[in-house]
């Protein structure tokens, strides 16, 4: 709701700013329109975009404490603490993203709600794939009656070969990445190192 009404007041104070603005500046209506309309654009997606940046900051963060806290989470149990308890040991030991869910995911299991509600409501909040497979797999679990300790074992491993598929694509692109500044800033200066007494020479023959 907060954000709803930051964004309606945003979309609504921003073309009454610069309307009043054109006013006392003494601009054409025509002007007037266009900046009115480029703050009233400004003031609709630029809330958005924020959000959608956060989002995708957040979730690349809990992406990167994954692999450890699934480590963590997989010596404790080993170690013969019950889920829960393993989980409260993350979230004590653990800082970040994913601690942070998980101490809300505690919390809520102490106040009735199932293991599987607990676990689906972090994934309708931080939702990513490799998020979403560890808690179908842990419910999976659950449920059937598997051990918790090799399916979390094989969803660490899983979980770091697509880290490391992540990197290997990563560093593929980054030549291509490079090519545009490589092209327009480093290029340019050479060819005007190059050919600009050429290009002199040639002004001062004519």
């Amino acid at each position: 709701v907060e954000f709803q009404l930051f964004q309606f007041g945003l979309l609504i104070g921003l073309p009454v700013l610069t309307v009043v603005l054109s006013i006392l500046v003494g601009q054409s209506v025509f002007v007037t329109f266009f900046i009115t309309f480029c703050a009233a654009i400004f003031g609709l997606f630029m809330p958005r975009y924020y959000i959608n940046m956060k989002i995708k900051n957040r979730v690349h963060q809990a992406l990167r404490e994954l692999p450890d806290t699934l480590d963590l989470l997989t010596i404790s149990l080993e170690a013969g603490l019950g889920f829960d308890a393993a989980l409260s040991k993350v979230v004590s030991r653990r800082h970040g993203i994913l601690s942070d869910e998980f101490r809300v995911c505690l919390d809520e299991l102490r106040l009735g709600r199932t293991r599987k509600e607990a676990l689906q409501g972090i994934s309708e909040r931080l939702s990513f794939d490799e998020l979403n497979a560890f808690i179908y797999n842990v419910v999976q679990a659950e449920k059937l009656g598997i051990g918790i300790v090799s399916v979390l074992k094989v969803q660490a491993e899983d979980v770091r070969n697509k880290r490391r598929q992540r990197a290997e694509e990563a560093a593929m692109q980054a030549p291509i990445k490079m090519l545009f500044p490589l092209v327009l800033f480093i290029f340019t200066t050479i060819f005007i190192v190059v050919l600009g007494p050429a290009i002199h020479q040639f002004m001062e023959a004519f």
